[in-house]
């Protein structure tokens, strides 16, 4: 029986990369590669005959399950829904812990990324806030208390 090996990156497309990549930087993922995607490859695994895909590839320090940023050059992009809520069907969100949740929370609310509602704090343990990034990502942000 195959099995499971790890978990080796989750995908989000965008449509503005570069503001994508900055908001992620800034939480402290690092860029480990970016590139262009196309061909034969990327046609089978998209379905998406004569598709070119520019690619940035971020990682935690230290190494990690990756995000995988992709921004489609062809063909476009199509409109998801940015203001999706947590019950809606599909990825739900992308969760980071941090060593400081309150010092993260200000300083993307100085970027003008907001919260989805307020801190929740989970059995005492841990603190988790929902924040809209870059083009309506939900990025869960946590920290753990004590």
């Amino acid at each position: 029986m195959t099995q499971l090996l790890r978990f080796d990156h989750i995908g989000v497309t965008v449509a503005d990369i570069d503001r994508a990549t900055e908001f992620f930087v800034g939480l402290g993922l690092e860029v480990e590669g970016r590139t262009f995607v196309e061909g034969e490859f990327l046609d089978t695994v998209c379905a998406i005959p004569g598709a070119r895909c520019e690619v940035v590839m971020l990682r935690p320090p230290g190494g990690g399950t990756a995000l995988e940023l992709a921004r489609f050059v062809r063909p476009d992009h199509v409109p998801g829904s940015p203001e999706a809520m947590a019950n809606e069907l599909g990825l739900r969100n992308v969760c980071f812990e941090v060593d400081d949740l309150d010092a993260v929370l200000e300083r993307v609310a100085a970027d003008g990324y907001g919260l989805v509602g307020g801190v929740g704090v989970y059995e005492g343990v841990v603190r988790m806030a929902y924040v809209r990034g870059p083009e309506g990502i939900v990025i869960s942000l946590s920290d753990r208390i004590g």
